[in-house]
């Protein structure tokens, strides 16, 4: 880890650029440029080539990349805005090179637009509540922004109350805006969290380890004890057992797992369920 840090500095003070697809899973710092493939040889067959991803090719490079959390385009180039690990999905299908992101061990949550939180209702001005999500202000939800509500149909939510929603506008220049129902204008699982369960508090990168298709920790966990479980990308999660102790047992579990080894949490889950 050390060396990797150490080999990212380098490259950065000494302005050299790096290729993407050799730096995958490593270490990358603010301030770096990342050098992608072409899609097309410019210099015929056999000549690959690397060049700064360039967004104003026109036809000559048909590559398109997508820059999530932790990179930024800035004109026809692309920059690190965080330091983590260069993480890359394969496009499934088209001319798309993928999808590109930064994972970091951020504490703060910055909202982003799609997201699914959980928020805690704070206060409530006029008709609309204003929702604690973990970030540098709080998000506006509407009461009307619910499954059936209406003027005269109004949902019963209360300061305090947990509420599970998506953000419909999240940037830095406006307020973000919540909403607790889907597309088609159905709650689809979003709305008031009952107030029975455990709410805590977890790190962004477990998060996004724990929503990962096919999860082996949430596999066992369910195989555990019956629970209900909600996940924030705000970095909550909000679960509920048959008993106190159960839920307790299960929260412990989880805040655990980011630090500990596939072995361990076999031994773990073995000794619970022999208990």
């Amino acid at each position: 880890m050390a060396e990797a840090v150490q080999f990212a500095a380098e490259s950065l003070a000494g302005g050299r650029a790096r290729a993407a697809r050799t730096v995958l899973d490593q270490v990358v710092l603010p301030g770096e440029e990342l050098l992608l493939p072409e899609q097309e040889d410019v210099e015929g067959p056999g000549g690959a080539g690397e060049r700064p991803l360039r967004l104003n090719a026109g036809t000559r490079s048909r590559l398109c990349v997508v820059c999530g959390p932790g990179l930024r385009r800035c004109g026809d180039r692309l920059l690190v805005t965080k330091c983590g690990r260069l993480r890359h999905k394969d496009p499934g299908s088209g001319s798309s090179g993928g999808v590109y992101w930064v994972d970091s061990q951020q504490k703060r949550y910055v909202p982003v637009k799609g997201d699914h939180v959980i928020g805690i209702v704070t206060a409530k001005s006029g008709d609309i509540f204003k929702v604690d999500v973990g970030g540098s202000e709080p998000a506006s939800l509407s009461y009307l922004a619910f499954e059936g509500a209406t003027k005269r149909n109004r949902p019963n939510v209360q300061v305090g109350d947990l509420i599970y929603g998506q953000f419909v506008v999240a940037n830095k220049d406006m307020e973000p805006e919540m909403v607790c129902i889907d597309s088609c204008g159905r709650a689809n699982g979003m709305g008031v969290i009952g107030h029975d369960g455990l709410l805590f508090k977890v790190t962004l990168g477990l998060i996004r380890k724990l929503l990962a298709p096919e999860c082996e920790i949430i596999q066992e966990v369910g195989k555990l004890y019956p629970l209900e479980i909600v996940f924030g990308m705000n970095g909550r999660i909000w679960v509920k057992a048959k008993t106190i102790q159960q839920t307790l047992i299960l929260a412990n579990i989880l805040e655990a797992c980011e630090h500990m080894t596939a072995d361990q949490r076999k031994q773990i889950f073995a000794r619970l369920a022999e208990s």
